[in-house]
């Protein structure tokens, strides 16, 4: 469970800073800015994607090891 954990907070932590690195630089990465219904909150989006990746971290180091 712990490497469940790490892996989608892993995922989160790429997706949400691709998601910020296509707001200020316009390259066309990541897949928040392809989700229709948050246009004009991609970089909302992308921040709670990194606080969500900090979460799942903190909560994979509270687990024990299995």
């Amino acid at each position: 469970m712990k490497q469940l954990l790490e892996l989608l907070g892993f995922l989160a932590l790429v997706q949400g800073g691709m998601g910020l690195l296509h707001e200020f630089t316009d390259w066309h990465i990541g897949l928040v800015q392809r989700v229709g219904f948050l246009d004009g909150y991609e970089v909302y989006a992308s921040v709670a994607l990194i606080v969500l990746a900090f979460a799942l971290f903190a909560a994979a180091e509270s687990r024990r090891s299995d």
